[in-house]
């Protein structure tokens, strides 16, 4: 079985690890059992789209999640959402011509999903997507486009949770095609967590656990418009008591922010963190706010308080069972969540349904009985 394994964004990274180590095990695994030492059940080709091309926000997590190198960049960084796309479909379909694949493997919810899974359905390719079904409602975001439009084509759907699949099952998708599997950021979570060290700043900054926020900020509707980012910092930082507000800022974020010309004593605006680093910083944290979906996942798993800036999420189960919670994207309601948080009153919240760091391995199980069973695989 020979698959393309695509990449092309953070998020992707962290999800693509325990995909690989998980393959490397189970080749391993049967390599024994078979008795034949360069027998390989799976062979996969990894690609790198080049969608997010900043150091601190592609490479680095290959060395930290301790995946190797991809076996191509297509380079594909910037642009419009429309000429990235564009630039991936293209790069992409020379790599699948030139390396055929019997499975392409798609992740999350990014330009590079959407693109690579068009292609390949295209070069009548099958396609399986890990995190299908999720679904915030929002077609103002560009991520809930690429998920429409990625599980419209999608042969094999790998789920996060039974809200994914009732998305599925709604949208009139073979619940034989549907595997709930868990969630493979939270494989990586789990696998990494003993590996977490603190950030350079934390001893300049004389940070002590419990006793400091993380925030992140980066998407559109918050931070491109610059009083409404401004009055969402403004809001955070004098209604926590003096607190210190670490903010690792996207590049996004920054070209906006730098522009403001705020400061506030208990604010310290970072770089761009590494995966251990920053989730050293959130699991010691008092709270995190933010507008990223992933964070929600994992700060439900560690059991940090999140507040999340926006309207809706594609991620329920994080309000429903864990310890998010939606404020809006409306700056004056931060006060109030804040509040409950001072008062020791926030929600405890409780771990998924297989969210248990076994996914990966999942994932790898399915792929074997697909290739087994020639109703699904051929």
């Amino acid at each position: 079985m020979n698959i393309s394994l695509v990449a092309g964004a953070r998020p992707n990274f962290i999800k693509i690890a325990p995909i690989i180590h998980a393959i490397k095990i189970k080749n391993e695994k049967l390599k024994i059992k078979s008795g034949q030492d360069k027998w390989s059940f799976i062979k996969y080709r990894l690609v790198h789209t080049g969608q997010h091309y900043d150091e601190k926000m592609s490479e680095t997590f290959f060395r930290e999640l301790n995946i190797p190198e991809p076996d191509v960049n297509l380079g594909c960084g910037g642009g419009t959402q429309a000429e990235q796309t564009a630039a991936i479909m293209m790069a992409f379909e020379k790599e699948l011509m030139a390396n055929p694949a019997d499975l392409v493997i798609v992740v999350g919810d990014v330009n590079s999903t959407l693109a690579c899974s068009i292609v390949a359905k295209k070069l009548n390719t099958k396609v399986a997507h890990v995190e299908a079904g999720i679904r915030s409602g929002d077609m103002s975001m560009p991520e809930e486009i690429n998920r429409i439009v990625t599980d419209s084509i999608t042969d094999y759907f790998f789920t996060t949770t039974t809200w994914a699949n009732q998305n599925l099952l709604k949208s009139g998708i073979d619940e034989k095609r549907i595997f709930l599997v868990g969630n493979v950021m939270i494989d990586t979570l789990m696998a990494n967590q003993h590996r977490f060290y603190p950030p350079p700043f934390w001893e300049i900054f004389n940070l002590q656990p419990g006793q400091y926020f993380v925030l992140t900020l980066h998407r559109p509707a918050n931070v491109d418009d610059a009083q409404k980012l401004k009055s969402m910092i403004h809001e955070i930082v004098t209604n926590i008591d003096g607190l210190p507000v670490i903010f690792p800022m996207h590049p996004r974020t920054f070209k906006v922010y730098s522009e403001l010309g705020i400061s506030y004593p208990n604010l310290y605006t970072v770089e761009p963190l590494g995966y251990l680093s920053f989730n050293y910083l959130v699991k010691h944290a008092k709270a995190v706010i933010t507008d990223s979906g992933g964070i929600t996942e994992e700060t439900t798993v560690m059991g940090i308080p999140c507040i999340t800036l926006r309207d809706t999420t594609e991620r329920p189960e994080t309000v429903e069972i864990g310890t998010n919670e939606l404020v809006g994207s409306n700056p004056k309601a931060i006060k109030a969540a804040l509040e409950i948080l001072k008062r020791g009153e926030w929600k405890k919240g409780k771990i998924p349904e297989l969210w248990d760091g076994k996914t990966a391995e999942r994932i790898v199980n399915v792929l074997i009985k697909l290739r087994d069973y020639s109703n699904y695989y051929v």
